[in-house]
């Protein structure tokens, strides 16, 4: 089968598409044929080397932790799926990605793809509404009637966090340029903030959560805007103690991790039509170098796709 692989770490040049065997299912896993593999930063980042000293990667390694597909076998102890049956899952990203032909992942780490929307959507899905999930509920505790921020809302990220935090009853702060405000109002944002034209700090005083998608000066200026008690809740950097401890507020950081039933009620709400999928831009497999220059720029507007396939449907 293709895969794309990195030899060594590096920029995008260091992306080759090789000629590899096709893996085999174990007892609790499923053998995947893999129509679509979204694109994320964690895949440059480990791409780069940045990740190396906390993920047990071993050279060459196959990229890429969000898939949609069809199930092609099944190990003896699986029960919930069958080959054939469509599937979207994030696999464990310390094993070997999707941006391949085929991959094999554990039967547990996958749901039955949402009906209503295309393998090249469905892969778009996993890695970026799983951690919104996250960050938003089981960290940040977010409530009906609270209010939160959500920085850089048209983001993979973002994008979700605005429709899960709106559909759980929250007031959605979301920050964003100018042109990307008609997209966070679809989305369910009830106040948009340019960030390259107005302060945040003034335009979102008081929220109960921050959800911080970038890091750095955005991260710190933040915490101004939580009142005491509140939650700043990252997926870039550790928020500083200290610094939480001076507003009163409390911070975390937020790693994702497989969730086969979490994804299954993500579908539930894709096909009621409460989440939608927004879908920057569609690769060829053979064009990863590419996708992955577009992620680095910081502006893709929802998810980067590569399809592996030529079916998207």
């Amino acid at each position: 089968m293709k895969a794309i692989r990195i030899h060594r770490y590096g920029g995008p040049e260091v992306l080759q598409l090789d000629d590899v065997p096709v893996p085999v299912a174990g007892d609790d896993e499923l053998l995947v044929r893999v129509k679509a593999a979204g694109v994320n930063p964690a895949d440059w980042k480990i791409r780069e080397g940045r990740l190396a000293d906390r993920l047990a990667h071993t050279l060459p390694l196959t990229l890429g932790w969000d898939v949609a597909g069809v199930v092609e076998a099944v190990g003896a102890s699986v029960t919930d799926f069958k080959p054939g049956d469509a599937i979207y899952a994030l696999p464990d990203v310390s094993r070997n990605g999707c941006y391949a032909e085929y991959v094999v992942m554990r039967a547990s780490d996958a749901a039955h793809k949402p009906p209503t929307v295309s393998f090249v959507e469905a892969a778009g899905v996993p890695v970026s509404a799983l951690t919104a999930w996250k960050a938003l509920f089981d960290e940040a505790g977010l409530q009906a009637g609270q209010r939160v921020l959500i920085h850089a809302g048209a983001g993979g990220v973002g994008g979700f966090g605005i429709q899960l935090a709106k559909h759980a009853g929250a007031h959605v702060i979301a920050t964003a340029s100018t042109e990307n405000f008609a997209l966070l109002r679809l989305l369910g944002a009830d106040d948009v903030v340019d960030y390259t034209r107005e302060n945040f700090i003034v335009r979102a005083p008081d929220v109960d959560v921050v959800f911080d998608t970038i890091g750095g000066d955005t991260q710190d200026r933040s915490w101004a805007c939580l009142k005491p008690g509140g939650v700043l809740v990252s997926v870039v950097s550790e928020p500083d103690v200290e610094t939480a401890q001076q507003h009163r507020a409390r911070g975390a950081l937020v790693v994702v991790r497989p969730d086969g039933p979490r994804l299954a009620e993500l579908a539930r709400l894709i096909d009621a039509g409460i989440v939608t999928v927004v879908i920057d831009d569609v690769y060829p497999l053979d064009a990863a170098r590419e996708a992955h220059e577009h992620s680095e720029t910081g502006h893709a507007r929802g998810k980067i796709v590569l399809q592996v396939s030529g079916e998207a449907d």
